[in-house]
């Protein structure tokens, strides 16, 4: 069932609007903010049928929860977060299934950076754990610019039942660890696969590490000793796009 969320700021309304315009169903202009890129959105919702209205500074504050809008807002229908069910779904339609699983991943920046990297490479559904981790709010659809409608993104109750479960679907598990023998390049990414990543910081929890087939590595040559999650997402994902390729 869909439900109603906003996207906000001049790059992902425009984005959605080119890509994705019969999901809006308004979009929430500043007054008195009138420039080239607001015009460009303008044209574009007026080429869709989509409705315009103009708001005050303070509603456009309050719809894109204090973040910078740049004047513009739009209301979607949006599927929102799927449940587990769902997977089950997705996992019968490929026979070849790509999973991107977060791990306690709690910033929403870095959860839109990972959502758009994941379209950007095709994955087939992001899985994150209900609790303690990002969910998918406005700030999330902004960064992702337009990814958060187009990728799956999926909660689970239990992250290593779900892992569990996924091996019974035949689907190579494959977890990052600074610590790990093997580097994604010595590792065969192709088939069922999913990457599994965990916070900058803490990494994979302990059960999550366990209900891993595989851990690998990123080489790190320089003086940094981790990267931030949604670059390791790119990184690794980007290889078994190549591998996949």
């Amino acid at each position: 069932m869909s439900d109603e969320a906003i996207v906000f700021g001049l790059h992902a309304v425009r984005t959605l609007l080119q890509q994705h315009p019969q999901k809006a169903s308004l979009l929430i202009l500043q007054k008195g903010r009138e420039d080239a890129r607001v015009a460009e959105v303008t044209k574009l919702a007026q080429a869709a049928g989509v409705r315009i209205a103009h708001r005050d500074a303070g509603e456009l504050d309050r719809l894109a929860a204090g973040d910078r809008h740049q004047g513009v807002c739009v209301q979607i229908k949006s599927a929102g977060v799927l449940g587990e069910g769902a997977l089950d779904e997705l996992l019968d339609k490929t026979s070849t299934p790509l999973l991107l699983i977060l791990d306690g991943v709690q910033d929403p920046h870095n959860l839109g950076a990972c959502l758009r990297t994941a379209d950007a490479v095709g994955v087939t559904a992001v899985i994150v754990p209900r609790d303690r981790a990002a969910g998918l709010s406005p700030v999330v659809r902004k960064v992702a610019s337009g990814a958060a409608e187009t990728v799956p993104l999926i909660q689970v109750v239990n992250l290593a039942r779900t892992l569990r479960w996924l091996k019974d679907r035949q689907v190579w598990i494959v977890g990052t660890d600074d610590e790990a023998p093997k580097t994604i390049y010595q590792t065969d990414l192709k088939g069922p696969l999913a990457i599994v990543l965990g916070a900058e910081g803490p990494g994979l929890r302990r059960l999550t590490k366990e209900n891993c087939d595989a851990l690998v590595g990123i080489p790190m040559k320089g003086v940094v000793e981790s990267l931030n999650v949604s670059v390791a997402t790119g990184v690794v994902l980007y290889e078994a796009l190549r591998q996949r390729s």
